[in-house]
């Protein structure tokens, strides 16, 4: 168990599965951040459980698919601000809350996410 990621640890696919439907539910319905969502909402969904699936220790499946992350510069041509960033952790953060693991194990997850949210800030 010691070398498990936090992929493994959390649930893997299974997990985030429900992670990212939870997450753009509430996302899809936030009144400040929902102009950032406008494209094919099935796709956005499947991206980012591929890139989190990544960006928690598992399979490659983002780069695989896409090629390296390169998260801010393909953020770039939308305008994200602090209130932007923190909107999508609140909304993160109650989807972490959702998921049927520890409360330390949620804690471990939901950390990792401000830094990333931002570093795509951009305005």
């Amino acid at each position: 168990m010691e070398n498990e990621t936090l992929y493994e640890r959390i649930g893997g696919d299974e997990a985030l599965r429900q992670l990212t439907n939870t997450f753009y539910d509430l996302v899809f319905n936030h009144e400040l951040i929902s102009r950032l969502f406008k494209t094919d909402k099935d796709l956005i969904k499947e991206k980012q459980r591929l890139f989190l699936t990544q960006f928690l220790g598992g399979p490659q499946l983002y780069s695989e698919v896409y090629g390296h992350p390169m998260m801010r510069a393909r953020h770039m041509p939308h305008t994200i601000t602090e209130d932007d960033a923190i909107a999508w952790l609140q909304c993160m953060s109650e989807a972490v809350g959702q998921l049927p693991i520890s409360r330390e194990l949620k804690d471990e997850l939901f950390d990792r996410f401000p830094r990333t949210a931002f570093f795509m800030v951009n305005s």
